[in-house]
């Protein structure tokens, strides 16, 4: 690689005065040497010494079809040549308008209303906030359904009220004291059952256990929130087939609404267009954010069905409204780039490009489940977690303090790859466009960078 320029040293030195960058223990900032991009082109990020990386978690899982998209590009310009915001309280803007229409005709049966932001957190936020309001004006009200059941290693975002329904004691047990109760069910984690049942012959013990949650204590809940499929932020989780239908299931049998974050799950990353299909579930409220936009711009949504969108309607003394929004909500730019994001998904056979790269990810794969340090690999379409164990027969950790997943990533940063992991988790998320040889550098850059920091 290319050795740092003049340059590319006095941003990092300008970086470290000034910024404060997320999920990242900044005491140790200030020795890193980071990556300072300074372009993109298809799969790869260009950093300001001209070294190319494949982004292998495409941005933090948001950019589908790669960098500096053509499409995309045009209709943010074209946008641009127009106004690039206005506000949707009291007024309305052609791009909003045509990408619900777009997100209405694709998304899961029965849901019909778009109400934007600009975070999967805000998206979850307003999920919450309608679901809660929902039971007070609803044509019978329960008033007494005020608790939401989410799973333990859920994440659905850091504002107080996606946090509150988080179930990660790294990411949220700090602000406990700030959040409200949640009921947390246990995550369908199978490589690691909380129940200390064993995967297979179960019964899918975690899926009883939130059953009976919905049994005793439905008349209180509002809503259950659950990432549908594979838990992201907890460590790709991928959920036993079947889990999502009964979760749903007994939501109806109980009276309870179903919130399905699918922030990053959604637009493609499972092989359909949203992970829901896979079950054929039609959930209540469904949040979306990241891909939204092909991962230009900040943009999230929270689609309701028409039941609960009727339940906010009346006189204006009445105060049905949901009072709630954002500045931005609903930025004309935004949605641009995301109409020409699902232009492309509709031009392109995007779905079937994701299921192809998928199959020879899988293959690509294969190898590392034999390494010795490797407790598991996890995949669903595009979405993969290698877990990292200190002894692979028995599954134990490696002591957090020697971050053996972040060592990975630094490793594979000299091979030409730029990834991220979940503490020991090593997360491949590759955006749509990648070749198929980036696909085989990408695994083999981890594959070796895996062997270095555990074997060697």
């Amino acid at each position: 690689m290319n050795p740092s320029s003049g340059e590319t040293q006095r941003l990092r030195r300008a970086d470290q005065a000034h910024l404060w960058h997320p999920f990242t223990p900044m005491g140790e900032w200030a020795a890193a040497d980071p990556v300072v991009v300074a372009s993109g082109e298809r799969e790869f990020l260009i950093d300001t010494d001209g070294n190319r990386y494949i982004d292998g978690v495409s941005s933090l899982w948001c950019n589908l079809h790669g960098h500096r998209r053509r499409e995309i590009d045009e209709a943010i310009r074209r946008q641009l040549d127009r106004i690039a915001h206005s506000t949707l309280l009291g007024s309305a803007s052609p791009p909003s308008i045509e990408l619900a229409e777009r997100l209405v005709a694709m998304a899961p049966k029965g849901l019909t209303r778009v109400f934007y932001s600009d975070s999967g957190a805000t998206a979850v936020e307003i999920a919450l906030k309608m679901a809660f309001q929902y039971w007070r004006q609803c044509p019978r009200p329960q008033p007494a359904k005020t608790r939401f059941v989410s799973l333990m290693l859920g994440y659905h975002g850091d504002t107080l009220g996606a946090a509150s329904v988080g179930g990660i004691d790294l990411f949220h047990g700090l602000h406990r004291p700030l959040l409200f109760e949640a009921i947390h069910a246990p995550a369908p984690y199978c490589y690691r059952c909380s129940l200390g049942v064993r995967p297979g012959d179960c019964g899918m013990a975690c899926a009883a256990r939130l059953e009976e949650i919905l049994k005793t204590r439905g008349h209180e809940v509002a809503a259950v929130i659950l990432e549908p499929l594979v838990q992201g932020a907890g460590g790709m989780i991928v959920h036993p087939a079947g889990y999502l239908r009964r979760v749903a299931q007994a939501c109806r049998a109980h009276g309870v609404l179903l919130i399905c974050d699918e922030v990053a799950t959604g637009f493609g990353r499972t092989g359909r267009m949203f992970a829901c299909e896979h079950e054929d579930v039609g959930p209540d409220l469904l949040c979306l954010a990241k891909g939204i936009s092909g991962g230009y711009l900040p943009l999230a949504a929270t689609l309701a069905t028409e039941e609960i969108y009727g339940a906010f309607l009346g006189d204006y003394a009445e105060y049905r409204t949901f009072f709630h929004g954002h500045t931005y909500t609903g930025n004309a730019l935004a949605c641009a780039a995301g109409i020409a994001s699902l232009d492309i998904f509709r031009h392109e056979r995007v779905l079937d490009r994701v299921g192809e790269l998928a199959e020879m990810l899988g293959r690509c794969l294969a190898p590392l489940a034999e390494m010795p340090h490797v407790g598991q690999v996890r995949q669903r379409g595009l979405m993969v977690g290698i877990e990292l164990v200190a002894d692979r027969r028995t599954r134990q950790a490696y002591p957090a303090a020697e971050r053996r997943g972040w060592k990975v990533c630094l490793a594979a940063r000299r091979y030409g790859v730029w990834i991220r992991p979940l503490g020991d988790v090593v997360v491949l998320m590759p955006p749509y466009c990648i070749s198929e040889a980036s696909v085989a550098r990408l695994v083999e850059a981890v594959q070796e960078s895996i062997a270095e920091v555990t074997q060697r």
